[in-house]
């Protein structure tokens, strides 16, 4: 038995998949002429697929800090944050975003994976529960599995559900995690945090948010879904990701809890991994800066949302359930999902196709992100591309 037989369903899925589209698994970006248009196979193409929200990898103060900082400070730290890979920039990473999310702690992590592994796998372990949402993202399952805690898994955004394991988990001595995310990536739905927040209360639980795709998108100042919902003093963890709005690579978690600034010097992840490069903090620390002051262009990816969702649900697609800067279009048919994606591929748009086991309900779908540097005519252009296949549907 070799190291790669247990490989084998992957290479028979890939071969699967390659009768129904030869460029779905190699798809390479040419040239980057912004960001929301790329040259893909020597075609102009729309980017709708990138979670780029904000349009923050282009904006020329966010670029003119990146390139400041490999300046001043070269282009990586070559060490962990408890070595030599704490800089002051990353200090005053820290103490913004604690600012702007109303948190005392922050801790900044080399990625979003790898703020969720750092902080699940130290914070809870084998006498803990952690109650997750099914559609959490991966990097919350692999901080539980890595920190071996006791896993229960309720139905997606089903509060009933939750309520049901609480009643039957909850003991005096058992500390329980409910572990949700703000804004759902594959189907960009919201978490009812408002109902999740009365049974943390109720059960005497801790509360973790991925705001990873609300951060800058919710709420009145960007904040995320806990601040759209007016809970924010109940969410124990806020974890997020600056490659997303922020337009950068990088993460943070941040809490009121005093006792959180422990797990600089207990978890692995952070103990063991090179810390953010000079120029990945300070282009997050601008756009920070960016979203805070311009609140316009929240209102601008909203319109594009809500134009792009308004123009899909005049036609046979299964979108989401409601308007978001990320809209799915489902297929109960793998093939027609992918000729679906080739078609607007030949057209000049790009999305993502998401397949099982990743998509939530074992259905394949095209997933659509939205950004405020989209243009209205970029998005007219995206809805008549879908237009043009939508006889799949």
């Amino acid at each position: 038995m070799g190291l790669f037989d247990k490989f084998q369903k992957i290479k028979q899925s890939l071969e699967t998949f390659s009768q129904y589209s030869d460029s779905f698994f190699n798809v390479v970006l040419d040239e980057i002429i912004s960001s929301t248009e790329a040259i893909i196979n020597g075609r102009h193409t729309i980017l709708a697929g990138t979670n780029n929200y904000l349009g923050m990898p282009h904006r020329k103060e966010c670029i003119e800090a990146a390139c400041s900082a490999v300046r001043e400070m070269g282009t990586g730290t070559t060490g962990s944050r408890m070595a030599n890979g704490t800089y002051g920039i990353h200090v005053e990473l820290e103490r913004a975003l604690s600012q702007f999310l109303n948190k005392k702690h922050t801790i900044v992590f080399t990625t979003g994976y790898s703020a969720n592994l750092s902080v699940l796998s130290t914070l809870v372990g084998p006498k803990d529960i952690v109650l997750l949402d099914a559609d959490c993202h991966a990097s919350i399952y692999d901080g539980c599995r890595l920190g071996g805690v006791q896993v229960y898994r309720f139905k997606h955004n089903d509060v009933n559900d939750l309520e049901k394991r609480l009643k039957r988990l909850s003991k005096p001595d058992t500390n329980i995690l409910i572990a949700v995310e703000g804004l759902y990536s594959m189907l960009g739905d919201r978490a009812p945090l408002r109902e999740i927040v009365a049974l943390k209360r109720e059960f005497g639980a801790y509360l973790l948010v991925d705001e990873a795709h609300s951060l800058g998108v919710l709420g009145e100042k960007g904040r995320g879904l806990a601040e759209e919902a007016g809970v924010e003093e109940d969410v124990d963890f806020v974890i997020g990701t600056f490659s997303k709005s922020l337009g950068s690579v990088g993460g943070y978690c941040s809490s009121d809890l005093e006792e959180i600034e422990l797990l600089r010097f207990a978890s692995r992840p952070y103990v063991f991994t090179a810390s953010s490069s000079p120029a990945n903090i300070a282009a997050a620390r601008k756009a920070l800066e960016i979203i805070q002051r311009e609140p316009e262009l929240r209102e601008r990816l909203w319109d594009n949302a809500n134009l792009l969702y308004e123009r899909l649900s005049k036609h046979p697609f299964k979108l989401g359930p409601s308007p978001s800067p990320i809209i799915p279009v489902r297929f109960s048919e793998i093939p027609r999902a992918f000729e679906a994606w080739n078609g607007l591929l030949e057209n000049g748009v790009y999305v993502n196709m998401v397949l099982p086991p990743a998509t939530p309900d074992g259905s394949a779908l095209l997933r659509c992100s939205l950004s405020a540097a989209h243009t209205t005519d970029q998005v007219e252009k995206i809805a008549e591309a879908f237009e043009s296949i939508k006889h799949l549907a």
